[in-house]
């Protein structure tokens, strides 16, 4: 008897979740549609402003947060490590203690590369404002402004 009130009320539960799925599902076509006629719009425009554009060469573009920093942290974590820096860094030696100071010792390829490109462009897009670049050489040496 008991086992037979636990399968209804499995099944029942698992009725529910498959019909909150289907819904999911249908709610997620109609968010495509969309997002789709959303993009002929774009794409109408960018055509008007210039018939001859392909608009195939746009690459789509695909965010993967970093799963080490949290949007919009990663300026602040290099404003840290600059601060605490006796001599001026490259974005190279800023990733490495970025990495140290969130414990990983041996981050893969792929997770030092696309950190790297953040702090690298983190540095730029403040450069002259908050740090600074010295020298002339490559890599360049980042540091805090006075």
């Amino acid at each position: 008897m008991r086992a037979e009130i636990c399968t209804k009320q499995a099944r029942f539960t698992l009725e529910r979740l498959h019909a909150e799925l289907g819904g999911k599902i249908i709610e997620n076509k109609k968010e495509a549609e969309r997002l789709a006629a959303d993009m002929k719009h774009v794409e109408a425009v960018l055509k008007m402003l210039d018939p001859s554009y392909c608009v195939r060469s746009i690459a789509v573009r695909r965010r993967k947060p970093n799963p080490y920093f949290k949007r919009g942290t990663i300026f602040r974590s290099v404003l840290e490590i600059l601060r605490d820096a006796p001599t001026p860094l490259t974005a190279s030696e800023i990733t490495s203690r970025l990495l140290a100071s969130k414990d990983v010792s041996q981050p893969s390829r792929e997770d030092f590369r696309n950190l790297f490109g953040g702090v690298q462009a983190s540095l730029r897009n403040n450069d002259g404002k908050t740090v600074r670049a010295i020298g002339e050489g490559k890599p360049a040496r980042w540091e805090l402004m006075p």
